[in-house]
């Protein structure tokens, strides 16, 4: 089992702050049954989140930043690339963006709660305005939409992991978009400002829908490389991480310490193949069970790093 733990030390200073607070006995006994490996690094600044790459490494999908191409994917798996190839794939996802005096943010577009029917009218009133570009958009989700033209192929865009309930300035300043993005993103602010699907959502107290994220461009190899192992992600820490729940974000450690943890540990303890890898935005550390010596095992319970410690490296 290779267990990856996303948002495994926020850098938002409550979160930050909390680490040492943190009181994390099966981690703690993980750490001296596990052996770290090589880390793999990564940056706050980059358009696909490390958490991401490694997700992606775990299919056998590469891309350079923001070019993980996981609407290609999708578009594979529904026989789309047939006729159409497999570059110029995006996702679009439908969202809310709220503009305050020194920021834009996005609201988590799952907390939309959008109903395939919804979803499926404003796909159609969107979708003749994208015609005019030779743009194709194709169902996909309840909350995302498979998009093909050629304006997608090589533009790296940033993760919807970036900016789902968080503020999108800097990554709208970071990715440039081409004019004709840039103009539809207006249109659809005037489209969708009167449409009826928001005029019924306002009216009960949802939040509508105001503008669409592009996400998941990238063209996959011709032949991707091979998975070597199941990667299960955990992203219980994600939402308290996002708003620097400090309170929220400890309670959800101890919870995966008593849960997911111990389990590795029984796991680790009965010889099974176990790997845990944490996620910070600079570096993801993995530690692995290993067969050594015995001297070496006690070796190593004198020379590991705390829970805290390695934490606050990530």
């Amino acid at each position: 089992m290779h267990l990856l733990i996303s948002h495994a030390a926020p850098p938002g200073r409550q979160c930050q702050d909390a680490i040492q607070k943190l009181e994390l006995p099966r981690f703690t006994e993980l750490l001296n049954l596990l052996t770290p490996t090589p880390p793999m690094l990564g940056s706050p600044d980059s358009l696909s989140p490390l958490a991401e790459r490694l997700r992606a490494n775990s299919e056998g999908l590469q891309g350079a930043d923001g070019l993980i191409p996981w609407a290609a994917i999708d578009a594979q798996h529904l026989g789309l690339t047939k006729t159409r190839g497999n570059a110029g794939w995006a996702w679009l996802t439908p969202c809310h963006l709220d503009a305050q005096s020194h920021h834009l943010s996005m609201k988590d577009p799952h907390e939309l709660a959008l109903s395939a029917t919804e979803c499926e009218t404003l796909r159609n009133a969107m979708e003749p305005y994208f015609a005019e570009d030779g743009i194709e958009l194709h169902s996909l989700s309840d909350c995302t939409w498979l998009a093909f033209g050629e304006v997608f192929r090589d533009l790296p865009t940033t993760s919807l992991e970036r900016v789902a309930g968080t503020h999108v300035d800097v990554w709208l300043h970071q990715q440039k978009q081409p004019k004709s993005l840039q103009r539809l993103h207006n249109e659809m602010q005037m489209l969708l400002h009167t449409h009826a699907v928001n005029v019924a959502r306002e009216a009960r107290g949802a939040t509508t829908v105001n503008a669409f994220w592009i996400s998941g461009t990238g063209s996959p190899e011709a032949q991707p490389n091979p998975v070597s192992e199941r990667l299960e992600c955990v992203d219980a820490l994600r939402q308290s991480a996002l708003r620097d729940d400090a309170k929220v974000w400890t309670a959800a450690w101890a919870t995966l310490d008593a849960t997911v943890l111990a389990d590795l540990v029984q796991s680790a303890k009965a010889g099974k193949s176990v790997k845990l890898t944490l996620c910070g935005e600079r570096m993801a550390a993995t530690l692995e069970l290993q067969d050594k010596p015995w001297w070496s095992r006690i070796q190593q319970r004198f020379s590991t790093a705390s829970p805290q410690q390695l934490l606050q490296s990530l």
